[in-house]
């Protein structure tokens, strides 16, 4: 069972990997075809002149060059030298740029909008050198085309918007990735502790059946094999020996009083030994919980426990079950502290966290909403809030009374 969930959560994690890898490959490409689409308008330009030059051919080989190069260091969804294509990009398409001002044979002038927006977007911290440069660029031919300082600055601040916006959209979708991949996280330990409490529940009823079959087998199998075995022998006694039969039964109606007495006995001992058990169960919830999640979990005992009820003592259990699964669920929390005191009139239940606070008014969802009710109905009280101090502490307390309170709706 356990390793079918597992599998179920790894196809879910894997279908949502794929869906993310999806998007994120749609984005590469949309950049890569506005980067090639810049090159190729550039080139279907020298086709539009009526002759061509050797200088006209070089500069054509040059245009080509600044845009097979660099992708041979990227290329969506195969190669990712991202350092590399932005230093080869500023060097050949930049330098094609600045020619384009200087050539008087070349009647198409590049601008250099669409790969600023291709650097920006494969920006790493090696290569943030680029912003400035793309921004100074325009300079260099300033004075050559008589270029206003207006003018200039208007240039270099439109490649580095184009360029920002490049860095905003890989920002982006790297913030698009790491969202969905917390939240296939989180719903993924979400069904483990989800998993976790179903399996606390059906081993503490599985070890409860198993010890009270073996406590009822080992002390009235042998009784109840003496009843059968003397019925038989008087069914076979009845018609010849009425008297011994009579007799028989008279013993044997003493023996089926005696075994009552003793499945009785079993009962109500087990009853105690449950009564004494809250303690020993707490403690076996921690240390599981512990285990199973790797959070950091203090537990503090104070008192002698008294004899209380059943339901009292599953109240408790589900209190510390919803209070340890909504501060990993909801608070993300990593250290939790459990202290329970024992007094003869009531019994106190204290939970803190270390998870995200509680912000403005708490609503209380199906599981708070469950607890509270619970403790409620034994004449408790249940409070969830935050605790004021150096550190940030979502507090669960909880008080139930033990003696002179009677279930609601009962006679």
């Amino acid at each position: 069972m356990i390793h079918l969930i597992h599998w179920c959560d790894l196809l879910y994690w894997k279908s949502g990997d794929s869906v993310i890898k999806k998007i994120l490959s749609f984005m590469d490409w949309g950049i890569f075809a506005l980067r090639f689409y810049h090159y190729i308008l550039l080139a279907s330009r020298f086709f539009t002149e009526s002759e061509l030059s050797n200088k006209t051919m070089l500069n054509f080989i040059w245009l080509m060059i600044a845009l097979i190069i660099p992708m041979i260091f990227w290329f969506p969804q195969r190669r990712m030298n991202k350092v590399w294509f932005c230093i080869l990009e500023l060097l050949l398409g930049g330098s094609y740029y600045v020619n384009s001002v200087f050539d008087p044979d070349l009647t198409s002038k590049a601008d250099y909008l669409l790969p600023s927006l291709t650097m920006g977007y494969l920006l790493t911290k090696q290569t943030l050198w680029i912003i400035p440069v793309v921004t100074m660029i325009p300079f260099t031919f300033q004075s050559f085309l008589g270029l206003s300082w207006e003018q200039t600055l208007s240039i270099g601040a439109d490649n580095l918007l184009f360029c920002f916006i490049g860095l905003w959209v890989s920002l982006i979708a790297k913030a698009y990735y790491q969202k969905n991949k917390l939240v296939a996280e989180v719903e993924q330990q979400n069904k483990l502790l989800t998993h976790y409490a179903d399996e606390i529940e059906k081993m503490t009823l599985l070890e409860e059946r198993n010890r009270m079959s073996k406590e009822l087998h080992d002390t009235l199998g042998h009784s109840f094999i003496s009843l059968i075995m003397s019925l038989d022998a008087s069914i076979a006694l009845l018609d010849r020996k009425p008297a011994e039969v009579k007799d028989r039964l008279i013993r044997l109606r003493a023996l089926a009083e005696q075994n009552l007495d003793e499945m009785r006995n079993i009962v109500h001992e087990m009853g105690e030994e449950e009564e004494s058990n809250l303690t020993r169960q707490v403690e076996a919830l921690a240390v599981s919980f512990q285990e199973y999640t790797g959070t950091v979990l203090t537990l503090s005992l104070f008192g002698i426990e008294q004899p209380m009820r059943f339901e009292v003592r599953q109240t408790i259990l589900r209190v510390i079950q919803e209070s340890f699964t909504n501060a990993l669920k909801h608070g993300k929390a990593s250290q939790l502290h459990l202290e329970l005191r024992f007094s003869e009139s009531n019994l106190q239940l204290l939970i803190q966290n270390n998870g995200k606070p509680i912000e403005n008014k708490l609503e209380y969802g199906f599981g708070l909403t469950t607890m509270k009710h619970r403790v409620e109905r034994l004449g408790g009280r249940l409070f969830v809030s935050p605790k004021v101090g150096n550190a940030a502490i979502t507090e669960v307390s909880c008080e139930i009374p033990l003696k002179g309170v009677m279930l609601y709706g009962e006679n």
